[in-house]
């Protein structure tokens, strides 16, 4: 099993005083950190108009760190396909996959803040067949070295073949997904899957039940499962105190940041995003000491090791990615605990 590195850049907290352009400086120390150490993988949100994070362009930040440096994976956490054009997603990976020497992993997901889609005149409403239809289209874009046409019910376009052409083929591609729906579309298109471990939990119990259900659904498309991701968000603690501080942290995280980013007013909101109301409202009244390991890595290296070995590596997942700076984690500590990750939990995989 292999280990990322994983941010969301989030910021949006009352009394804040990191700017936004101090995030993301520290973010690509924390991508050139994470090949420094080892790591597989650095993958890098897209946020916009600080709704959570701060980041906009990951495919920018991805580019600039695949400059400096040499054996990382490079993927965003994720392309949000629907606010943008899918042959323009499909040039600008493909060239970051020639430029980085073939270390592209593309994964991307339909988002979940309305407040996204309005300035970019991008359809909310639909967008899960918005998306659905974008990523078969980068899907073949990547696939096929000559000229494309397509007519569908969201994008229609004649005799385009995009260059340059991605040096991996194909180049490994995920679906991002907290519902079954999603889930169904990487199986259909016979793609990998990422899920949040907390999310998978909560929506279908486990992860090695959400396992189970995309194994299941690749199995009725008649296509062999790709590789599972999950993200963990992860805190050191070795004494109680770190502990509570930790867990603190993480519901900080939760209320302040993540759950205003509803999808508009629960009962005009899409069907597919009930789920999502679930789990945010579900915060609201949590403390700090009702997150369990289904949701966050949080105590020593030990117990860090075994929740992974028990809940993630025995549930047949290839790689985990890390979620260390949520929060307004001071750098210096992440940094700290990337290291402490690579150091005492790694070597046990």
């Amino acid at each position: 099993m292999k280990f990322g590195y994983f941010t969301l850049s989030d910021n949006q907290y009352p009394g804040n005083t990191r700017t936004p352009n101090a995030l993301v400086e520290e973010i690509v120390e924390q991508g050139l950190h994470a090949e420094k150490l080892g790591m597989h993988s650095a993958w890098i949100g897209e946020h916009h108009f600080s709704t959570l994070g701060v980041n906009s362009s990951p495919e920018l930040v991805l580019t600039y760190l695949a400059a400096q440096t040499k054996a990382i994976r490079l993927a965003p956490a994720v392309t949000v396909l629907p606010l943008h054009h899918p042959i323009r997603v499909a040039e600008h990976w493909a060239t970051l996959d020639l430029l980085s020497k073939g270390r592209v992993d593309f994964a991307t997901g339909r988002g979940y803040d309305r407040r996204e889609y309005g300035p970019f005149g991008a359809n909310f409403e639909e967008n899960a067949s918005v998306f659905a239809e974008g990523l078969e289209i980068v899907q073949r874009l990547w696939a096929r070295d000559e000229h494309m046409s397509w007519r569908g019910k969201h994008y229609q376009f004649d005799d385009v073949w995009i260059t340059p052409r991605p040096v991996q083929s194909p180049v490994p591609m995920y679906v991002a997904s907290f519902s079954r729906p999603s889930i169904e579309l990487a199986a259909r298109l016979n793609v990998g899957l990422v899920v949040a471990a907390g999310a998978a939990a909560n929506m279908h119990g486990s992860l090695a039940k959400t396992a189970q259900i995309y194994r299941d659904a690749c199995a009725a498309q008649g296509n062999v499962p790709g590789r599972l991701i999950t993200s963990y968000f992860i805190h050191f603690a070795d004494t109680p105190a770190q502990e509570l501080a930790a867990r603190e942290r993480q519901l900080r995280y939760h209320k302040e940041c993540t759950s205003h980013a509803l999808p508009g007013d629960p009962k005009t909101a899409p069907a597919n995003y009930h789920y999502f109301e679930k789990i945010v409202n579900r915060y609201q009244t949590m403390k700090p000491e009702d997150f369990t390991d289904s949701a966050i890595l949080v105590g020593n290296s030990a117990k860090i090791t075994d929740i992974l070995k028990e809940k993630v590596e025995a549930a047949g997942f290839a790689e985990v990615i890390l979620y260390f700076s949520l929060g307004l984690k001071p750098n210096v500590q992440v940094l700290d605990e990337m290291e402490r990750f690579m150091r005492e939990v790694a070597p046990h995989f």
